[in-house]
C-alpha cells in the first residue's frame, strides 16, 4: 500500500465534529449533523474548500472559516445558527464531502483504481455514502462497510490497547508519540 494523499492537519471526522461543537450540537456531532444536513439546502453557505494540491486536505482552514463565518452573521442575528441550523450542517456537509471526491477522483483517475473502499467513522456519512455509491456509473467497484462497522478509529486504537495490555506488551513513558510519522 502506498498512501499517496493524507490530510495535513485535521481528519475530515473531526472537521465534522469540530464544526457541530461550534454550532452547538452534542459529540460527537458527525451524525447529527449528517441528519440535520438531509433537511436542508446544501448550496445555501459557501466555505474554503479544503483541497490541497492534487491529493491532500486542510480542515482546519475550513473550521476557520466555518467559526469566522458563523461569529459575523451572529453579530446580524443571535439566533442565526438556531435559525439555519439544517443550511448550515447541509453547506458544511457538501464542502467536505465534496472536497473527499475531487481528492479521490483524482487518484482513481491518476492511478487507474478500478476498487475504492471507504472505512471509519465518517464512513457513516450518508452524503460520503451516496457519493462513493454513485461512483459505480463510472465503473467503480466500491466497498462501503455496513452501517454497523462504520467506527470511530478511536474504538480500533482502544481495542488494539486492550489486547497489548493482556498481552503485557508496553513501554516506559520516554516513548514521544508521533502522529504524522512516515510509516
Amino acid at each position: 500500500m502506498d498512501v499517496i494523499g493524507s490530510t495535513i492537519d485535521d481528519a475530515a471526522g473531526e472537521a465534522f465534529d469540530k464544526v457541530s461543537k461550534i454550532i452547538g450540537l452534542p459529540y460527537p456531532g458527525g451524525p447529527m449533523l449528517d441528519k440535520l444536513a438531509l433537511q436542508g439546502d446544501a448550496s445555501k453557505y459557501k466555505f474554503s474548500d479544503p483541497t490541497q494540491g492534487k491529493y491532500d486536505f486542510s480542515f482546519s482552514g475550513l473550521k476557520t472559516s466555518i467559526l469566522y463565518f458563523l461569529q459575523k452573521e451572529m453579530r446580524k442575528d443571535s439566533d442565526f445558527i438556531k435559525n439555519n441550523i439544517n443550511d448550515i450542517c447541509a453547506s458544511v456537509q457538501i464542502t467536505i464531502v465534496t472536497a473527499l471526491d475531487k481528492q479521490l477522483s483524482n487518484a482513481v483517475e491518476d492511478f487507474n483504481i478500478k476498487q475504492v473502499a471507504i472505512a471509519g467513522g465518517v464512513s457513516a456519512n450518508s452524503g460520503l455514502r451516496k457519493m462513493i455509491s454513485d461512483k459505480v456509473d463510472l465503473g467503480w467497484e466500491v466497498f462501503i462497510p455496513d452501517f454497523q462497522f462504520c467506527t470511530d478509529n478511536a474504538a480500533m486504537i482502544g481495542i488494539t490497547g486492550y489486547y497489548k495490555y493482556l498481552e503485557k506488551d508496553f513501554t516506559d513513558i520516554s516513548l514521544v508519540p508521533m502522529p504524522r510519522l512516515k510509516i
